[in-house]
């Protein structure tokens, strides 16, 4: 473990980590670890700048922002299809919504089809709320992509379109 008081910040923590662990475990694929961790902890940077100055100032957390930005991009849905567009299981779905409902963002009813059933959708409120703040959302986008030329941004799009396209991927996304 990296001595605290060193220069190791949430960053270069990646290499120290990947140091010690091929030290520790040869075998390892310092490649795959390397990528994975990276792209874990460029994707949480990236969603606790957005989470502290966005959403929270809005009263919503990141995952409220997904279900709200998936109702809005989709329209109404069950809640069992907005769980699985949002990438979070329909019990976690079901417990923002709570909020979400409370504060006049969204609303359920019975879906037509099924009564079990339960269909989620912004109200108004919902939709003028989370439109503003898609316009912040979108500027904190733009910040974090300026670090990329253009040509930068389309290749890293394009290859993470192509690790989504893995049989990985499409293993973890039955599991949910």
């Amino acid at each position: 473990m990296p001595d605290p008081s060193s220069d190791v910040d949430y960053w270069s923590f990646v290499n120290v980590a990947v140091e010690r662990t091929v030290r520790a475990l040869p075998t390892v694929d310092a490649q795959a670890m390397r990528l994975v961790l990276s792209l874990y902890r460029a994707a949480n940077a990236m969603v606790y700048d957005l989470e502290s100055a966005v959403h929270r100032p809005h009263g919503w957390s990141w995952a409220g922002f997904r279900v709200l930005f998936v109702l809005w991009v989709a329209g109404p849905l069950e809640s069992k299809r907005a769980a699985q567009l949002a990438g979070m299981s329909r019990a976690a779905v079901s417990a923002l919504v709570n909020t979400l409902e409370r504060d006049g963002l969204v609303v359920r009813r019975k879906a037509g089809h099924d009564r079990r059933a339960v269909e989620l959708s912004l109200t108004a409120t919902g939709e003028e709320v989370f439109v503003a703040a898609f316009t912040a959302h979108n500027e904190r986008e733009q910040t974090w992509a300026s670090a990329l030329s253009d040509e930068e941004a389309t290749q890293l799009t394009s290859l993470l379109e192509k690790l989504m396209a893995s049989p990985a991927a499409a293993a973890a996304n039955r599991r949910r």
